[in-house]
């Protein structure tokens, strides 16, 4: 009877993890799609600063809520602060650099090109970690890369504008978050990664916004506070998700968000991807699909028994 009931509790708490993740992608992108509608009003280094003031409050009240008013403040301040300040920084070029894509580009192309992000983190885990990857993995990594070859189409009619460029440069700036992360786990608290990482956006993207700052619309006040409250509900959701779940089984469900941008793209802009960008979508998330797996199965061969 013990058996039986751990593995439905093990089944259950899988389960509560798909669906938080799937959550947390929806609302990222309904963040994401605000953000872009903010991009065509103000400069994309406000945006990047309001994303953070606005999401801000909202997660230090999960802090507080999560950790209790005593071990908030101890858990927010014992930490390694070189590498949140270049978690800090990596978030404005990336933030910036995404919103400055999202005034040209749809979300479903900016979200498949983005979809590199963990194919860059696999490559990169071996001159910053150490971690060995086979030969099979560098065939994923570099098929990935042809399928970002084939959205952008350089020698063509495509994107390959500083616009791409730009989707780039923030999955490159994701990828070495994210290691840093890694780096991050093993000593301070998630809590304070959220927290340190929306200051960041806030204070430093709001400081270089500072010189070209837009008088905000009071129209727009609630799409910020909707931007806001996305991002926090989308960090708490994320959170949950990798907190009940194994990385390897609800980290593939991050390729929803391509569904979602298709869905927003048309019901907001009234425009789809061309079947390029789709082919090139396939061949990305296929290919992150494979790496996914063959790092399951490593861990898998790694892990004493």
């Amino acid at each position: 009877m013990t058996s039986t009931s751990s593995i439905g509790h093990a089944d259950g708490q899988r389960w509560r993890a798909s669906v938080f993740m799937l959550f947390a992608v929806g609302l990222f992108a309904l963040m994401d799609a605000g953000l872009k509608l903010l991009s065509a009003r103000y400069p994309p280094m406000q945006v990047s600063a309001m994303r953070g003031i606005a999401s801000l409050p909202f997660v230090l009240v999960w802090v507080l809520v999560s950790l209790g008013p005593r071990r908030a403040l101890p858990a927010l301040l014992r930490v390694r602060w070189p590498l949140h300040a270049l978690r800090g920084v990596l978030g404005i070029v990336m933030m910036a650099a995404f919103v400055y894509a999202l005034r040209t580009l749809p979300l479903s192309t900016a979200y498949t090109i983005f979809f590199v992000a963990p194919l860059l983190i696999t490559a990169l885990s071996v001159p910053i970690l150490g971690e060995r990857v086979g030969p099979r993995r560098w065939t994923a990594i570099l098929v990935g890369f042809v399928g970002v070859l084939v959205v952008l189409r350089p020698t063509g009619d495509g994107i390959a504008s500083l616009a791409g460029l730009a989707v780039l440069m923030a999955a490159f700036g994701y990828a070495v978050s994210a290691i840093t992360v890694r780096v991050l786990a093993r000593t301070d608290s998630s809590q304070s990664t959220v927290v340190w990482m929306l200051t960041s956006l806030a204070l430093g993207a709001g400081a270089l916004a500072l010189p070209d700052w837009v008088t905000i619309r009071s129209d727009d006040i609630a799409l910020i506070f909707g931007v806001g409250v996305a991002g926090a509900l989308g960090q708490y959701t994320i959170t949950e998700a990798f907190r009940r779940g194994e990385a390897s089984l609800i980290a593939p469900l991050e390729y929803s968000a391509l569904l979602w941008g298709v869905l927003l793209d048309f019901s907001l802009w009234q425009v789809l991807p061309d079947g390029m960008t789709w082919v090139g979508a396939a061949i990305i998330v296929l290919s992150g699909l494979y790496l996914l797996r063959r790092e399951r199965i490593h861990t898998e061969a790694e892990t004493p028994p």
